[in-house]
């Protein structure tokens, strides 16, 4: 596997629009997409940091995925993303390599990309994601 850059930083929060509002008036960054991933319950907004992103996360269902995580530990950072060429091809090695994964297959992310997360306890405690500008 190659890792070709990090991708972006994804941060959960409760007010996705106040906080929008923090990183453009305080930051002076400016926020170009906010999408909605309903089958990751998840209201996304995105800033470019040089060749990085930060993605802001807001749960659209306290059963979700962002809600648990809120609910448990709080707003914060919430994963690091690693974009790679090839993404079946990472999954595949990480296979070989016995590396516990939260998604077997690739799945539909924020931002035209394909993703997969790898299990926070395969990476020190750090929810991981791989992904792939989808082609």
């Amino acid at each position: 596997m190659e890792i070709q850059k990090i991708e972006h930083i994804g941060i959960a929060v409760k007010d996705l629009n106040k906080s929008i509002k923090f990183y453009e008036d305080v930051l002076g960054l400016k926020c170009y997409k906010i999408e909605e991933i309903k089958n990751q319950k998840v209201k996304t907004a995105f800033f470019k940091v040089g060749d990085t992103k930060i993605e802001l996360l807001e749960s659209t269902d306290n059963e979700g995925p962002i809600g648990k995580f809120i609910e448990k530990r709080g707003e914060g950072l919430h994963h690091i993303a690693f974009g790679v060429d090839n993404l079946k091809s990472s999954l595949s090695e990480l296979f070989d390599k016995n590396i516990k994964l939260i998604d077997v297959e690739p799945k539909e992310g924020a931002d035209d990309l394909n993703i997969v997360f790898i299990q926070p306890k395969a990476t020190n405690g750090v929810l991981t994601e791989l992904c792939e500008t989808k082609k």
